[in-house]
């Protein structure tokens, strides 16, 4: 139907006869002569049409945005004093010589290139949303993304494996989304949250290399960068070591950043234990552009009068730690009431802090800590003239949060980022976390390997350590993976840590802990969150923007209108009663 596209023409097309198909982005009537903006997926391209042109002109007079048209004409240089800078196209425009409607639209309502659309508006007209520029431009970058990852697995040997959807449901520290069966009343299908039993299971096929892009599902809570159904590479390798795995991880994603959007991520990522990542940052996934860093200072608290400060550092539970701002004494009082506002949300009673200012250090809290305190924190701060140390004093699972947090905060409010790109390796996490009764979960899943033989961890599972590792990239973690467990004692061991008997590990995965009996290889492997990773590299603030057809925060579809009710003959076919 179409000679060209819109966005490919320039001055090389001039006196050309060129049809182009597309939507009218905008129309104007300047004096008599009509000017269209037409777009397609290539760009824009300016239409004028004359009224010489009479049965062309009079179709022109009735066009609106988002009319689809097929027009015909030739192209045409612009006088120097109306080229548009601000498009490719702008040294050119085509006069028509003939216009075909071939659809029309009602009023739109919204304009497709307004940046104060409501996302509830975008959303439920998604199918407009997704004609702005912005957002072609981001789901092509998806499709370059998933382009590359594909291309590398199979340059390095790597099968692509579908697994299945409907499975039963496994541990895997989320709720599971359930599908009745109507052949089995009663019975229910889960929805799978990750391939990863099935991925294990293709390990002892004797497949050894694994990869699939897929769709997992979790019902959970959502924020900004989390969906009800969202899509990740996963990763699984026979007769790899973590090191070996995360080496090529490494260059995979590379080789991406530099194909995809032209950025150098380093040669070697650096390395951080968890623990480390804690004691430092506050959180397990740092965003290393960011140079601040928390400095434990408990022992300095033990003996100060000020019980805010003493008391949890005589708590082997608790935390006193300290966070130097450079320039930060130019924050101002209102800000600092922000802040503390912004740490509440993590737990936190207050924000207590200290000023560096021109005449001295300035603080409600100096009175309480001392001189002598003040100076030894100034020192193992390094804190200058023009700086702000805050402070977190609290269960250490507060001042990690509400510490590690903040630090994330003031960074973007005050710009500190030191680098545009920084990616770091996280390991050597715990294999397990207690609940406030006592038992105990596992920080990853139950089939993460530990780096502990099998009596040690019996004898003390809260101290060890897992082969997990995890890789962030500005503060996102985009990848986590692990060794997995491959040997049958092994694995009931971690069950029974879990307090899963064997009945219940039967009932759950039996066909697992059956294969791994038959001759299962050493393997492990990794699954890269894709939405969250293309979010990052096209700088977006929600995964939203880089998936096509999204849910809301209340994980619902505005466009569909889903979930929504079903007749009660189906849910009677299933043996399922609906009570609101």
């Amino acid at each position: 139907m179409r000679t060209h596209y819109c966005g490919e023409l320039d001055k090389e097309y001039i006196e050309q006869h060129v049809e182009l198909c597309g939507w009218v982005n905008r129309r104007r009537d300047h004096g008599g002569v009509i000017f269209l903006d037409l777009r397609d997926k290539s760009g824009i391209v300016q239409i004028v049409i004359n009224p010489e042109q009479k049965e062309t002109f009079d179709i022109a007079e009735n066009v609106r945005s988002e009319f689809v048209l097929k027009i015909s004409g030739q192209v045409i240089a612009r006088s120097e004093s109306m080229i548009n800078t601000k498009i490719p196209t702008g040294e050119i425009e085509v006069v028509a010589s003939s216009i075909e409607l071939l659809n029309s639209s009602k009023p739109i309502p919204f304009q497709i290139d307004a940046t104060d659309t409501s996302e509830e508006v975008r959303l439920k007209y998604r199918y407009l949303d997704l004609r702005r520029e912005e957002m072609q431009d981001k789901l092509r970058l998806r499709s370059k993304v998933t382009h590359y990852m594909r291309d590398f697995m199979d340059r390095n040997d790597f099968l692509d494996i579908e697994t299945p959807f409907l499975t039963k449901a496994t541990p895997e520290g989320a709720r599971d989304y359930l599908v009745p069966s109507r052949t089995h009343p009663g019975e229910f299908f889960a929805l799978p949250q990750s391939p990863q039993l099935f991925k294990q299971l293709l390990m002892m096929s004797g497949f050894e290399r694994y990869y699939q892009i897929v769709k997992c599902f979790r019902d959970e809570d959502l924020r900004a960068d989390r969906q009800p159904e969202f899509t990740q590479l996963d990763v699984e390798t026979s007769f790899m070591n973590e090191k070996e795995i995360m080496a090529m991880m490494e260059d995979m994603t590379r080789g991406m950043f530099k194909s995809v959007i032209n950025v150098e991520l380093p040669s070697e990522y650096p390395v951080i234990s968890y623990k480390d990542a804690m004691s430092l940052y506050g959180v397990d996934r740092p965003d290393m552009r960011i140079p601040l860093t928390m400095i434990d200072i408990d022992n300095l608290m033990l003996n100060v009068d000020f019980k805010v400060f003493s008391g949890p550092a005589n708590d082997a539970n608790s935390r006193v730690a300290a966070m130097k701002i450079p320039g930060g004494a130019s924050i101002s009082r209102k800000n600092i009431d922000k802040y503390t506002k912004y740490v509440s949300i993590y737990g936190a009673k207050g924000l207590a802090y200290i000023k560096l200012n021109e005449d001295g250090p300035a603080s409600p809290i100096l009175k309480f800590i001392g001189e002598d305190v003040t100076k030894k924190i100034i020192e193992i701060t390094e804190a200058q003239t023009g700086d702000i140390i805050f402070f977190g004093a609290d269960k250490l699972k507060i001042v990690n949060e509400s510490l590690g947090n903040l630090r994330e905060q003031i960074a973007k409010d005050m710009n500190l980022y030191q680098s545009d790109w920084a990616p770091i390796w996280v390991v050597d996490f715990p294999m397990f976390d207690s609940n406030s009764d006592g038992t105990l979960n596992a920080v990853h899943h139950p089939f993460t390997a530990p780096n502990v033989d099998q009596n040690t961890l019996k004898n003390n599972p809260i101290d060890a350590l897992s082969r997990a590792y995890d890789l962030v990239i500005n503060g996102s973690e985009v990848g986590g993976g692990s060794i997995r467990i491959h040997q049958s004692d092994m694995q009931q061991t971690v069950l029974e840590i879990l307090g899963i008997n064997d009945e219940e590990a039967q009932e759950k995965f039996g066909f697992l802990l059956n294969a791994l009996d038959y001759g299962c290889p050493p393997h492990g492997g990794i699954a890269f969150g894709l939405d969250r990773l293309v979010m990052i590299m096209s700088n977006s603030d929600s995964i939203r923007d880089v998936i096509a057809f999204p849910k809301t925060q209340t994980a619902a579809c505005l466009l569909t209108d889903a979930p929504a009710q079903v007749p009660r003959k189906i849910l009677r076919e299933l043996g399922i009663q609906s009570k609101k």
